[in-house]
């Protein structure tokens, strides 16, 4: 249920990012679709570093242990 979450802000942060960015460069045709892509694209590599990134339980573990 998270990650739900985690996505529709990723949408509705892109689609506001983009509309800002669009309308400082005075870009007039605004994409939606392509934004959405963009965006889920985006959030989708943040959460797969996220979860590279982050020490699994067995390394938690030995690192208590050992302090």
């Amino acid at each position: 249920m998270g990650r739900i979450v985690v996505f529709i802000w990723a949408i509705l942060l892109g689609q506001v990012v983009s509309y800002i960015g669009g309308a400082l460069h005075g870009i007039t045709d605004y994409n939606f679709t392509g934004t959405v892509i963009v965006s889920l694209i985006a959030c989708a590599i943040v959460m797969i570093i996220a979860e590279v990134a982050a020490p699994s339980d067995e390394k938690k573990s030995k690192n208590k242990k050992n302090m």
